[in-house]
């Protein structure tokens, strides 16, 4: 049987509706919620818009760099690439892997690096300037902890974050980091953030403090966005 019989056998076979059991650290300890099919089909479609208003479109190129456990939120980013029709190339978070991030960059010269994190960052500037390096890059999405060292050397980089189950995506006015409204509801206590399951969400997800320090901007955006807005604290940046 060719592979593609495979493909297509498969594709009529039934599937069950989970597709991942997130676990994500919380101020009390590891989580955990279940994410299906449709929630990663609806997750994909968020983000798409959040990348064509960064002006993303076919025929482009993007680095993206996310950790193996971060499926929950790199399956959807990796579906709307897909979508806009944008190669990637994808190189691991962590700071080991930080060559691969380099080649990608050289050989795809790409108009979005997505995901960076500071130990990239910080394995790369042992070899290379990464204000030289970044600073031709039309779109640069970093983990809060890598946005003040990459503006520090002139890269307007915007905020790319999880937010225990969720995911935060500040859009080019930086005023703050999006998180789907429609699917979560983030809030703020004591200069600390918390997420909570939407209605829509198949499992149910109370609202749970995450020992994150930032807070929350509702209302509506200059990007035309009604989505929550999260600004992430100096004293607890993530990687």
């Amino acid at each position: 049987m060719a592979r593609a019989d495979t493909l297509a056998r498969a594709r009529e076979l039934d599937r069950p509706d989970l597709a991942y059991l997130v676990r994500f650290p919380a101020a009390g300890g590891v989580r955990e919620t279940d994410l299906t099919w449709a929630e990663i089909a609806r997750d994909t479609a968020w983000l798409a818009d959040r990348l064509r208003g960064h002006g993303l479109g076919a025929g482009q190129r993007a680095v993206l760099t996310a950790s193996g456990f971060e499926g929950f939120w790199c399956h959807a980013m990796i579906g709307a690439l897909r979508g806009l029709r944008v190669t990637y190339g994808i190189a691991e978070a962590m700071g080991w892997d930080h060559r691969r991030t380099s080649v990608f960059h050289r050989e795809l010269r790409p108009h979005s690096v997505i995901g960076l994190s500071a130990e990239t960052l910080e394995g790369l500037s042992g070899a290379t300037d990464i204000g030289e390096m970044f600073r031709p890059t039309s779109v640069v999405l970093a983990r809060p902890a890598a946005v003040p060292m990459l503006q520090a050397v002139g890269v307007p980089a915007c905020v790319l974050s999880p937010l225990g189950p969720a995911l935060a995506v500040e859009c080019p006015e930086r005023s703050g980091a999006h998180v789907n409204a429609a699917e979560w509801r983030v809030g703020e206590r004591d200069g600390q953030l918390s997420v909570a399951a939407g209605e829509g969400r198949a499992s149910p997800l109370s609202e749970t403090p995450l020992g994150i320090a930032g807070r929350v901007v509702t209302g509506r955006c200059a990007c035309g966005s009604e989505d929550p807005r999260v600004l992430f604290g100096e004293a607890n940046q993530l990687s």
